[in-house]
């Protein structure tokens, strides 16, 4: 069984889908590597630190991919390289199912497996495979970094001879995993945390961080069964932007994290609430690719208004490549591992098994 990999477009994802470590483990289950010359050396992992693991190094990525039984990528395949995927090979990274839809159900009509994993479903036995949070745990992280770069004022406490300066206060908006990550960040940096979410069952986790959660007043829990958030009502969103409103006052740094699967993300932080911010405060926007969760918002620009500052990356990954590589390659690992019938040497594709029937495209 051979597994392939070629380069993304650098332009837009620096992150590889293999790194010399998990080379070793394919191999030493008896997988052959193929990778695209020059694949890991923008992340200083150069194409003999493959080698020395028993990984091959190829110019031609057109037969790599015609050859490969498996191939692993971060996003989909430009048009030119999904020509040459045949029958029975499988694609396997992260595709969003919803934008790629056309093209993803033509590939299924070729009969290539193609296995999206943002569509893994939320259990136990999953976790290690799950892109979504070992992402999320470093966007979270770097999105505070940031916010503090681009913010102008100390962030911890600091008592002097001169005068005391305060700390500086933070309000993270959703608190998934990324969410939790920017509060876990912060409060160690010695910013006061605030935090808000749809769903009640965050506020515990929120409290366990140090941070105060701010409660909707007559709040539902929205929360699918899938442990995402879910659309909230009109009232909930009215109460919501009230108190909301009145905590950006005395807010910094505002980071946004809510996300609403396959739907553009909420507009939780409008105008009118900007209008309100102390300038010199700054805005991170996590969700921005997605619509943004505040006004404004404009991929890969900072935007100056009255003072504040509201940016948002494109890929906030690709400023910390090396270590999302790593956790990335690894959840790939787990998965081909679930999907490997060793002892036949075959993909197994058993739609008994909830992670292979749950990211399977049809």
């Amino acid at each position: 069984m051979k597994i392939g990999s070629v380069s993304e477009d650098k332009k837009f994802e620096k992150r590889i889908a293999i790194t010399p470590e998990i080379a070793k483990k394919y191999i030493n289950l008896g997988f052959e590597i193929i990778l695209a010359e020059n694949y890991g050396s923008h992340l200083g992992f150069q194409d003999n630190h493959f080698e020395e693991y028993g990984a091959k190094i190829i110019k031609d990525e057109a037969g790599l991919i015609k050859n490969s039984n498996i191939i692993l990528q971060l996003g989909l395949l430009s048009d030119e390289k999904i020509s040459y995927l045949k029958e029975n090979q499988a694609l396997i990274g992260i595709f969003d199912t919803h934008k790629n839809k056309k093209k993803l159900e033509n590939l299924s009509k070729k009969k290539v497996n193609i296995f999206s994993l943002e569509l893994l479903p939320r259990t136990t036995r999953a976790q290690s495979m799950d892109i979504l949070s070992s992402q999320a745990n470093l966007a979270g992280y770097k999105a505070v970094i940031e916010s503090f770069a681009k913010f102008e004022k100390a962030i911890p406490m600091m008592m002097t001879a001169a005068g005391t300066v305060p700390a500086a206060k933070v309000l993270v908006v959703g608190a998934g995993v990324a969410g939790l990550q920017a509060i876990a960040t912060a409060k160690r940096m010695g910013a006061i945390v605030f935090a808000t979410d749809v769903r009640m069952a965050s506020k515990e986790q929120v409290e366990s961080l140090g941070a105060k959660f701010l409660v909707v007043e007559g709040s539902e829990n929205l929360e699918t069964k899938g442990g995402y958030a879910k659309e909230a009502s009109e009232d909930f969103k009215t109460k919501q932007e009230e108190l909301l409103t009145e905590t950006l006052k005395k807010i910094d740094i505002v980071i946004c994290t809510a996300l609403i699967p396959g739907k553009k993300a909420p507009l939780i932080i409008k105008d009118k609430m900007i209008d309100i911010m102390q300038p010199g405060s700054v805005i991170y926007d996590l969700a921005a690719l997605q619509g943004g969760n505040s006004a404004y918002t404009k991929v890969n620009e900072i935007v100056e208004k009255n003072g504040i500052k509201i940016l948002g990356d494109s890929n906030i990954l690709n400023k910390l490549p090396t270590s999302a590589s790593t956790l990335y390659a690894k959840n790939l690992y787990n998965f081909v591992v679930n999907l490997y019938d060793k002892k036949n040497d075959k993909i197994n594709i058993n739609l008994e098994d909830e992670i292979i029937k749950a990211t399977l495209v049809k």
